[in-house]
Formats: C-alpha cells, sequence, structure tokens
C-alpha cells in the first residue's frame, strides 16, 4: 500500500524530452564547431582520450538525478499497519436563548455573551463528544445538527444573536420540541439536552409537559440560567451606544429577571439538575462531573493505514548521481580504453 503526497511534482518529468533534445543540439554545435577547426582524424589526435560513452554516462547519470529528485519531491509514502479507531461519547445539544431579553447587562458583558461563553468552555473540556447547537426565542431555529467538528461549532455558536430570529419572545418548549428531532435514534448513545436561558417563558404550551415528554425518549435535561434574579431593564443600542429600554406596548419600560423556578421544573421532570450560569468555573465543573458519570457509547469506528514518508531513499540516489556526474570525467580511463566499447582504437 502507498501513497504520493505531492503528485503535482511530477509535470517536471515532461521537461526531460526538452533536455534530452537541448542536449543533443549542445552535442551536433560543438561537433561542427570541431570540425570548423580540424578535420575528424587530426582531432582524434589531437584528443585521444575523450570518452564518448562516459559522456553518455554523465548524460544517464543526470537524468536518474532528476528523475529520482522529483519522486522524492512527491513524497511517496508507504503504508505500515492499519489501525482501528474507535469513538466513543455522548450525543449534547445546546438550546440557547437569543431572545431579546438575554441582553440584558446583569451579567457582564450581558446575558447572551455570557450563554455563549459558556458553551464555548463547555465545548473546550469535551474530546470526543458529539454537539449540536439550537437557537431559540419565538421560534426554535436548528443552528448546527449533530457534528465532531468542535471548531466549526464555536464558529457557529459566535453567530448567534437576537436579531437572527423574526420571532421575538422566548417559547423555551419550541426549543425542546426541536431538540428531539436531533438525535439519531440508530446511534443508540447517550443524550444530553443543555438549555441556557434566563428562564423567561412566554410558550403557548407548558415547557414543562414538553421536557416530560423529551424525558421519555430517554434525553435527560440540564439547564444553566444566565442572569440575576432582580429585574434589569433590556438596553436598546444603537452602534454600541445605548439610546434607550426596551418598552411595552403601555410605553412602561420592561423588565426581566432570571426565572430560576421555570428552569429547575424543565431539568427535574427531564432526569437532570439546574445550574447556576452566572460562575464560569462552576458551570464547567459542574458539566465535567455530568459527563464523567455517563457512560460513553462507541458511535463512530474508522479504520485507516499509517503511512510513512519514503522521500529520503529517493532524495539520497539524487544526490549519488549528481555527485557521480561531477565526479566522471569525460577521459577514457584505461580500463574502459581496453574494452573499446565504441570501437574507439580503430
Amino acid at each position: 500500500m502507498y501513497q504520493l503526497e505531492e503528485q503535482y511534482w511530477f509535470w517536471i518529468l515532461t521537461l526531460i524530452p526538452i533536455f534530452l533534445l537541448g542536449t543533443l543540439l549542445v552535442q551536433l554545435w560543438r561537433k561542427r564547431a570541431r570540425l570548423q577547426f580540424a578535420d575528424a582524424e587530426l582531432l582524434e589526435y589531437l584528443s585521444p582520450d575523450r570518452s564518448a560513452f562516459k559522456s553518455t554516462l554523465k548524460l544517464i547519470f543526470r537524468l536518474l538525478a532528476i528523475v529520482f529528485l522529483v519522486v522524492a519531491l512527491v513524497n511517496p509514502k508507504i503504508g505500515s499497519k492499519i489501525e482501528t479507531v474507535k469513538r466513543e461519547g455522548v450525543d449534547i445539544v445546546f438550546a440557547v436563548d437569543v431572545s431579546k431579553s438575554m441582553l440584558a447587562e446583569d451579567v457582564a458583558p450581558n446575558r447572551l455573551e455570557k450563554a455563549k461563553q459558556l458553551v464555548s468552555q463547555i465545548i473546550n473540556n469535551l474530546v470526543s463528544d458529539r454537539i449540536g447547537i439550537i437557537a431559540y426565542a419565538g421560534k426554535a431555529f436548528p443552528q448546527l445538527p449533530i457534528t465532531t467538528d468542535y471548531g466549526i461549532g464555536k464558529m457557529f455558536l459566535q453567530n448567534l444573536s437576537t436579531d437572527m430570529l423574526s420571532s421575538q419572545g422566548t417559547a423555551i418548549e419550541q426549543a425542546l420540541q426541536l431538540a428531539q428531532t436531533y438525535y439519531n435514534d440508530e446511534a443508540q448513545t447517550n443524550r444530553i439536552l443543555f438549555v441556557i436561558s434566563d428562564g423567561e417563558d412566554h410558550g403557548e404550551v407548558s415547557a414543562k409537559d414538553v421536557a416530560e415528554q423529551v424525558g421519555e425518549l430517554g434525553i435527560r435535561i440540564f439547564t444553566i440560567g444566565v442572569g440575576e434574579n432582580q429585574g434589569v431593564p433590556i438596553p436598546i443600542k444603537q452602534n454600541g451606544v445605548m439610546v434607550s429600554y426596551k418598552k411595552d406596548d403601555n410605553g412602561e419600560v420592561v423588565i426581566t429577571k432570571r426565572n430560576e423556578s421555570t428552569l429547575k421544573e424543565i431539568a427535574q421532570v427531564a432526569n437532570g439538575f439546574y445550574i447556576d450560569g452566572n460562575s464560569t468555573n462552576e458551570v464547567i465543573e459542574q458539566v465535567s462531573e455530568i459527563l464523567s458519570k455517563i457512560d460513553k457509547t462507541e458511535f463512530e469506528s474508522t479504520e485507516f493505514a499509517e503511512f510513512k514518508d519514503q522521500f529520503q531513499w529517493f532524495l539520497g540516489l539524487g544526490i549519488l548521481f549528481l555527485i557521480l556526474d561531477m565526479l566522471f570525467l569525460e577521459r577514457k580511463t584505461s580500463w574502459i580504453k581496453r574494452l573499446n566499447l565504441f570501437n574507439e582504437n580503430l
């Protein structure tokens, strides 16, 4: 089993015919120039040790050097062994609240940014688990399907904003219903749903009832509450500068506060519990403890061949033939002269 890593270097080999043609033209020019100086017999008398064989041999050395150096650039690899890598983990979905109330600044810099920081830190501590992301406000939106690519997960996470969903309000049950479709039943992995929110819920259906249905499917729900329990207004900003506070239909300033009781009820009925999200270290510790107690399920088994570079052998041969080309002179040596391969002594 072999592999050619940089095959585009092979195009250099197409220059060999041009190199040979150029060499032939140079030899013809040199021969014609010598004949203008003297006839063939006189030239043979003046340079009796000149060897056509060694000139040909030097040309072969140059061609071999080019071929081996090109192959070294291509970097051939030989597969030494085949390994099977098994991946085990848990399927984790993050449902992040992106409603306007998440703009409240009772935690720095605001609730939404705090939620994104928490999810990002949790992802940083994962090893082989799969992740998915849901954004929700008045409705839920599938932001990232289940994947093992943590890098793209954090990229999608940073794109979350309160402007991405036109349907405002907060309907936690929408996120819970969407989460049920996220997990692959065939994989039979252990499944966890983290709901990161301030706990405000304006949905028409009880989030607790939907959470019970989710729990019956074997999905454990853990809720993470961000914000303070005392009420604060929701700032409205333009170009990063606050211009006013959000108001209701009666012109009154809207006051938002963290609703821990709703978050605790949702988690309790789905075999989970509530986590205070205002302390990042506390969240990371509790999430790590949760994951350490959950059995990992194998969801991926990959076979791959381990390849080892072989370019050094071809590089060495290429350098060897270059050295031989420099060491070999175009004069006859005594033993080659005795062989008289090209009838040069006749």
